[in-house]
Order: structure tokens, then C-alpha cells, then sequence
């Protein structure tokens, strides 16, 4: 009940200051401008510049794969700006002196700051999820490309780059003590974090050394996820029209795949493809990796595991491998 009552207070806290709601509100929807208005032709020549030479593709999946790249990029960079945002609550609850009455009450540290903890990330998921709705309007107008497991894991990407997020800042503001600092975090954060996320502009365009610094930082995957399951189906459909090859290559060009120098790491919870699919026991996929570096294959792949190793992605070499080898384990 204790910890009830603090997420109670902090919301409302968050709530009564109407500009800092209106200010988080609005965040998202200039971002959204700013995307559709200045960026979206950016990408959708990034995108004609990846297809074969003279090909001709549709307007609806070009505006399709564009919108899903706009919302990927929008819902991971307002899961963690917003998140230190709504963190202000903490800091001013250090400035104004009510932190200090929160200590002597009968409430413990844990508590106090689970209660900050969850009250941002009610208020970010909040705001995100209005994001959402707004991007899955926007993406039914001009081109709907997503099926319905990708509809629920978008959903479930938010949630997770939310969590991430609110973590990120509660961290960050541990430290800050006076409202000039979070302001101050919160400017450098929103102009960076897009950036260094490969939100902005992907990761695989940028130096060699850059990409994989950036490659280091956790929020890359939640953004590149959110990539996959944005533009997945459009991808595949212009894999149908253009080749496999084709949607390899856009899927390299927009971080849905990660080359990590010789090693390529395939983004999302379920494969497309269940010819690229290599569901084996653990021992039996470490011997087939094995053999599949013995035979010096030009472009080996890590396999990445899902939730408790249930399957790996593999690319076709691999998998060609895999089938070669499977009879002599």
C-alpha cells in the first residue's frame, strides 16, 4: 500500500505541473513533424538507392517501409527523453526538501524509489502509447505493412525500451540536485540520444569505428528491434517482388541486421523464414558452428538467441552448413 500511495503521489505531482505535461505531450508530436516533414524524403531515397538498378516499386510500400522506419525511430527516442522528463519529480522532491521529509517517514529507501521508478514509467508508457496510437494512424493511411505478431510485439517493444529508459534515468538523476542539472541532462539527452541510438540515421551508414562503439550501447538493439518490427513486413514484401538478396541488403542498410566485423547479428524475437530457421539442441548448434568456421564460410553468423535459447537465426550459409553436417554428428 506504501508503494501505492508514492506512485499515486508522484503521478499527481507530474500531472499538477500542466507544462511539464504539455511539455512531454508535445515532444513527441514535433518529433513526428520533424520526421515527415524534413526526413521522410532522406529515407525513402535511402530506400530506391538499396533496390536493383531500373526497379519500380509502389508508392504505398515505399510510404509503407518509410512510415515504419518515422515510428520506430519516434517510439524508441521518446521512451527514454520522456523518461527524463518525468523524472523531474525525483529531482524536485531533492530541491524543494520533501525528499528529506519522504526519509524520516516509515517508508524504506527500496520503496522510495521503486515509487519513483514506476511512477515514470507509468507516465512515459502513458505518453509513448499516445505516440503509438498517432503512428499506427499514420501508418494505416499511408501504407500498413504490419501483421498482427508484429502489431503486439511493437507493443511489447515499447514496454521494454520504456523500462529501459526509466532505468536509464532514475540512474542519471540519482546523482543531479538541483533543477538546472535535469534540465541541462534533459537538453543533452534529447539532442544526442537519436544519434547514438541509430535512430536519426543508421548505424550501419557511419565509420566503421563509430558503428561499433555504438554497437556497445544496449539501447541500439531496443531501437533496432523496434526497426524490425515496424518495417519487417514491408521489407518482406519487397523481398518477394526483388529477392532475398535484396531484402538482406535493406535490412543491412536500416540496422535490422548488425554487421559486427565478419559477424552478422539478425534482429527480432521470430524469424520470417522458416528456411532460415536452424531449431537444434544447444550442443548440437556449438559443433555445427564448429564445422561452419571450419569451413571458412566468408560471412559467418553468431547465432542470437530468443527468450532461453528456444531458437537462433541463422543465415542461409549457415544453415546450407548445418544440413551438411547434421549427419555426421
Amino acid at each position: 500500500m506504501k508503494l501505492w500511495y508514492l506512485i499515486r503521489r508522484n503521478c499527481k505531482i507530474y500531472f499538477k505541473d500542466k507544462g511539464l505535461f504539455f511539455t512531454s505531450l508535445i515532444a513527441p508530436l514535433i518529433l513526428f513533424f520533424l520526421f515527415v516533414a524534413f526526413l521522410g524524403d532522406t529515407y525513402r531515397d535511402s530506400l530506391i538507392t538499396n533496390l536493383p538498378e531500373g526497379a519500380e516499386v509502389g508508392k504505398k510500400i515505399v510510404e509503407g517501409f518509410t512510415g515504419g522506419w518515422l515510428m520506430s525511430s519516434l517510439i524508441a527516442v521518446c521512451a527514454v527523453t520522456i523518461a527524463f522528463t518525468a523524472n523531474m519529480v525525483m529531482v524536485q522532491d531533492k530541491v524543494h526538501g520533501q525528499r528529506s521529509d519522504l526519509k524520516v517517514s516509515p517508508v524504506s529507501g527500496t520503496t522510495l524509489a521503486l515509487g519513483y521508478y514506476l511512477s515514470t514509467a507509468l507516465v512515459t508508457l502513458m505518453v509513448c502509447g499516445i505516440a503509438l496510437v498517432i503512428g499506427y494512424i499514420y501508418l494505416a493511411i499511408v501504407g500498413w505493412y504490419l501483421s498482427i505478431a508484429d502489431f503486439f510485439l511493437t507493443l511489447l517493444d515499447t514496454v521494454i525500451l520504456v523500462l529501459f529508459g526509466t532505468a536509464l534515468s532514475s540512474i542519471v538523476c540519482r546523482f543531479l540536485k538541483s533543477q538546472g542539472g535535469i534540465t541541462a541532462v534533459e537538453v543533452i539527452v534529447s539532442a544526442a540520444y537519436g544519434f547514438l541510438c541509430g535512430a536519426y540515421m543508421p548505424i550501419s551508414s557511419l565509420a566503421d569505428g563509430i558503428s561499433h562503439t555504438l554497437l556497445c550501447l544496449p539501447g541500439t538493439y531496443g531501437t533496432a528491434l523496434m526497426h524490425e518490427h515496424f518495417m519487417g513486413g514491408a521489407i518482406d514484401e519487397l523481398g518477394v517482388l526483388f529477392g532475398g538478396d535484396c531484402a538482406d541488403q535493406i535490412r543491412r542498410g536500416f540496422d535490422c541486421t548488425f554487421l559486427f566485423r565478419q559477424y552478422r547479428f539478425r534482429m527480432g524475437l521470430f524469424p520470417r523464414d522458416l528456411s532460415d530457421r536452424c531449431r537444434l539442441d544447444r550442443g548440437v548448434r556449438a559443433a555445427l558452428y564448429r564445422k561452419a568456421k571450419k569451413e571458412k564460410l566468408n560471412d559467418p553468423m553468431i547465432p542470437l538467441p530468443v527468450f532461453g535459447g528456444a531458437g537462433f537465426f541463422c543465415k542461409t550459409e549457415f544453415v546450407k552448413v548445418c544440413k551438411k553436417f547434421s549427419g555426421n554428428l
